[in-house]
């Protein structure tokens, strides 16, 4: 990210703090989306004729928009979505579903677990690794503050605008013969076909998230996103192909969706799926691949 990106980025994210709570919820989806790509990127956007990566996901969000997208992002249904097209044992277990904090037992949950909402990305997330040491009342309340959020809003990325709210409680999973970074495989799906993928590492470490993209063969992509890449070699997954092979069926008849799935002991396990990732708000570096990228998205006739 250069100077001008940094700059920008800054200005977008504290403008947008504003707009959001006092005039972007009450502007149409076109209008919203027309003013936060301008913010970020500095350039309007072209509805008619979108060409890069972060434009046709924005005329997607307005465009595609398909029922099972719901299902498909609430994670809670997203795991009996997958589990019927893929298999239910690469399904990450679930140990219970609320509508409310209070009523978790959390006498019953295992010494070690993940707490979410379905609805969001991150807000209201707990990783408990040792419960006696977990501020339960601190838990509740973040979880009441993702139940909250209207995750919506934020992008207006569609799907998740009906999703039931809901606590997912999940298995903590942990990936012994690794060094202690579950890395997460994300699979980016044009059109049915898996084309490039990335690796997100070190989110809990010093240093922070690092982003590394890789083409279909698993040599490292020239250029980033947002995010640094690994300045260490990260190598292919053993079960690499596998997870491209069931990337592809989620993936049909999409025009561009991204899977996610975890390698773990030897298992893989499915992530999520997410449509818009960064919600088509996150630079690339060399720009040329916003473009490069965009080319691979053939979309559908606007309806």
């Amino acid at each position: 990210m250069n100077k001008l990106q940094k700059v920008r980025h800054y200005l977008f994210h504290n403008l947008r703090i504003i707009l959001m709570d006092r005039i972007l919820p009450l502007l149409p989806d076109k209008s919203c989306l027309s003013i936060m790509y301008r913010l970020y990127f500095g350039r309007k956007l072209d509805w008619e004729h979108p060409v890069t990566f972060n434009e046709k996901l924005q005329w997607l969000k307005l465009y595609d928009r398909r029922p099972e997208y719901t299902v498909m992002v609430d994670k809670v249904k997203a795991k009996n979505y997958v589990a019927e097209k893929l298999g239910g044992e690469y399904i990450i277990p679930t140990l219970g579903v609320w509508d409310d904090p209070d009523d978790i037992d959390f006498d019953a949950l295992p010494n070690q677990f993940v707490l979410k909402c379905n609805h969001n990305s991150g807000l209201g997330m707990c990783i408990c690794k040792d419960k006696s040491e977990l501020d339960i009342p601190k838990v509740k309340a973040e979880l009441r503050k993702g139940l909250k959020q209207n995750y919506f809003l934020h992008g207006r990325e569609w799907p998740y605008k009906d999703v039931p709210r809901k606590i997912l409680a999940e298995k903590f999973m942990e990936d012994k013969s690794g060094d202690g970074d579950l890395k997460d495989y994300k699979f980016m799906c044009f059109n049915g076909k898996v084309k490039c993928s990335f690796v997100c590492s070190g989110r809990n470490k010093e240093g922070g998230l690092k982003v590394t993209f890789f083409d279909r063969d698993w040599k490292q992509l020239p250029f980033t996103r947002h995010y640094p890449a690994s300045e260490k070699k990260i190598a292919m997954p053993e079960k690499y192909r596998e997870m491209i092979s069931m990337s592809e069926k989620l993936s049909q008849n999409i025009p561009f969706v991204r899977s996610d799935f975890y390698e773990i002991n030897g298992r893989i396990y499915f992530g999520e799926l997410t449509f818009y990732p960064g919600s088509g708000i996150e630079e690339f570096c060399p720009e040329e691949w916003d473009e490069r990228l965009g080319k691979l998205i053939v979309l559908p006739p606007k309806p």
